[in-house]
């Protein structure tokens, strides 16, 4: 937990501040995720997740969704967090993650382990989630291939 709100507060503090309407600028913030444990299937895997996306303003919007990869994906990984800095053009309004993802991704857990994954998609398919940090993992599991990720705005 200490490690987790360690991570996000550095995220934050390097995320540059912009305003909302900053003539052809970036919004940016981090979307936190946590993520449900469970066994890959050789061909693919599909875990429940729920997120926190935070802005650098401090304002904060719950999403839930499912976090699918398919391609090589074989053992074990307990819960776990993810987290990205996401990118959009013009404003985000609330709500706005919500939306469909794809991109490309790995793991590798052997005790412990790391992975990344980087995606694409959201409203009008603007919005980029690019990790900011590899997370971390716990099992015995190896996983490379597509990323796809559906969130939906809400706890």
């Amino acid at each position: 937990m200490f490690l987790r709100a360690i991570t996000t507060a550095l995220l934050l503090l390097l995320t540059p501040a912009l305003p909302a309407r900053a003539e052809g600028g970036v919004n940016v913030g981090v979307l936190e995720c946590k993520v449900a444990s469970g066994f890959g299937y050789i061909l693919g895997s599909s875990r429940d997740m729920s997120c926190t996306f935070k802005r650098p303003d401090g304002v904060t919007e719950s999403y839930r969704g499912a976090f699918d990869r398919y391609g090589l994906d074989i053992g074990y990984t307990d819960e776990r967090w993810m987290y990205w800095g996401v990118f959009a053009p013009g404003d985000v309004a609330p709500g706005a993650l919500a939306g469909k993802y794809a991109g490309a991704g790995a793991d590798v857990a052997a005790g412990l382990g790391v992975g990344a994954n980087a995606l694409f998609g959201g409203s009008n398919d603007q919005i980029s989630l690019q990790p900011v940090s590899v997370n971390g993992n716990v099992g015995v599991n190896v996983a490379a291939g597509v990323s796809y990720v559906v969130l939906t705005a809400g706890k």
